[in-house]
């Protein structure tokens, strides 16, 4: 019987194939793992509950509400990024789809 073909790297225009199990090839792999340690002082079980609660109080994908379409929101996005002074506080919180998210990270990181 034919094996099945390893995928490519999830990174686009990366020539290499994808580690059993992952998505990305080993050099991919390990910079996707890698997380500033500061990120788990910024996002732990505390942000989880702020999240959860934000997501109750605004069900709703603020952007997609914005361009007339109902989505629920599934991600909470922070408007003014901690690591540009931003707060966990309401203010400062955005409910978005899992698309949405996507797009405005990407936005950032361009």
């Amino acid at each position: 019987m034919p094996h099945k073909s390893r995928p490519h790297c999830a990174v686009s225009r990366c020539p290499n194939y994808a580690v059993i199990g992952s998505a990305y090839c080993v050099e991919h792999r390990r910079e996707r793992t890698r997380r500033d340690p500061s990120y788990r002082k910024l996002y732990n079980r505390k942000w989880e509950k702020i999240s959860k609660l934000y997501l109750s109080k605004n069900p709703l994908c603020a952007e997609c509400e914005r361009n007339g379409r109902l989505t629920p929101a599934t991600e909470t996005y922070h408007v003014k990024p901690l690591s540009a002074g931003g707060t966990h506080a309401e203010s400062n919180l955005m409910g978005l789809c899992k698309s949405c998210h996507s797009k405005l990270h990407g936005s950032d990181l361009a």
